[in-house]
């Protein structure tokens, strides 16, 4: 297997490397080095960065429920509307007023709130682009989930898998089609990829693209998105009969009806459509392990013709500026959904040409902790 292949072939550090690191560990833990360094200019102001940015880490929790408890109760749009008090944030979020004053007042510690004069606040700095961002707020109270199976992290890794977790049902429920849960699944992927469609085509030119394909593309968020772009192309979506329910009544107050044919299928037993010369995976590959997504890479390889090409959208792993999105967020969230990794560009690439594609490169998004992107050949 690929993957096992490029890990077996990593190296023991070399002997420099592995003195220099402790070295360098044994300085920085010495608590008469750290004394020294935040009192001398200009090792004092790396120091308190060091420092904060370790604090940040022991208080990420209540940053994260401070975030959830301001959309839960839209503070947000309440703050929107211009200069509130204690009194008025109370009556709107349904607190008391001592709470009212101390949500406010974390949340203006995290930037999201602003006290404009004394006891008067409005939307902060990064208040105001989240409320504007109806994918961010979806995610945000969707993670109710992700900390209720992360409240003993290590039961969840230590079960390696085999426990049944809140996310792992929810979305075995939206992929069943069960009534309100599925609706639940299928608005988060709606609004979701919206932002990942967002950056692909911002990243990516479809214009040679004379038909796209997405796989897995749900509700359409993706092809609804290229359709305003490519207004010629030809579209398709292939994904599970129950997701694809509520599909074409989408599409159609999208004003794509007869634009757009749905292909239902599991593209893991069902050959996918060809006549493509363009195929999309948004948010895909991740969602599975090795085999699987291997699996899906050649089934994809065998629906186009030589020339045609894949386009990968999703978080990856190593990715510059975004690393804690990849192996710390991401890795613990598909592991507690009991299925798929983060994987680096580098990974990826080398999962394409055991699939059979001839050559690949990477493109770079506006904002890579929502997505990366890879281009390949078949």
């Amino acid at each position: 297997m690929v993957i096992e292949n490029l890990q077996s072939a990593n190296t023991h550090p070399p002997e420099w490397k592995r003195r220099w690191i402790n070295r360098r560990n044994r300085i920085f833990a010495n608590p008469a080095f750290q004394k020294w360094a935040s009192a001398l200019w200009p090792f004092s102001r790396v120091a308190r960065k060091h420092a904060s940015h370790l604090f940040d880490l022991v208080a990420g929790f209540t940053y994260s429920q401070t975030l959830l408890a301001a959309v839960e109760a839209d503070l947000l749009g309440l703050l929107a509307q211009g200069p509130s008090d204690a009194d008025a944030i109370a009556a709107h979020c349904d607190l008391s007023r001592d709470g009212a004053l101390r949500l406010v007042r974390a949340a203006a510690a995290l930037g999201l709130a602003e006290e404009v004069s004394p006891g008067w606040w409005m939307l902060g700095e990064r208040g105001a682009p989240l409320h504007a961002n109806a994918g961010a707020q979806a995610m945000i109270r969707h993670h109710k989930l992700l900390y209720a199976d992360l409240a003993d992290p290590l039961a969840l890794l230590r079960a390696d898998r085999k426990a049944q977790t809140q996310l792992s049902r929810f979305w075995q429920y939206g992929v069943q089609g069960n009534d309100e849960k599925a609706s639940a699944y299928s608005d988060l992927m709606a609004v979701s990829q919206a932002m990942v469609a967002e950056q692909t085509l911002a990243a990516h030119d479809f214009s040679r693209c004379r038909s796209i394909l997405d796989i897995g593309g749900g509700h359409g968020a993706f092809v609804s998105a290229v359709a305003v772009q490519h207004p010629n192309a030809r579209l398709g979506i292939f994904d599970l009969p129950p997701v694809l329910e509520g599909t074409a009544k989408r599409l159609e107050s999208a004003g794509l009806n007869g634009r757009v044919t749905l292909h239902p299928g599991d593209f893991f037993h069902t050959p996918l459509p060809t006549g493509y010369d363009c195929i999309t995976l948004n948010r895909i590959l991740h969602d599975h392990d090795d085999d699987a997504a291997l699996a899906l890479l050649k089934s994809t390889h065998k629906a186009l013709k030589p020339g045609a090409r894949l386009v990968i959208a999703e978080p990856m792993a190593d990715t510059p500026g975004a690393q804690g999105m990849g192996d710390a967020y991401f890795g613990l969230y598909l592991w507690a959904m009991n299925s798929g990794r983060p994987r680096s560009i580098r990974e990826i690439g080398a999962m394409l040409q055991e699939a059979g594609f001839q050559s690949w490169q990477s493109a770079t998004t506006r904002q890579p902790v929502i997505a990366s992107l890879i281009v390949s050949l078949a």
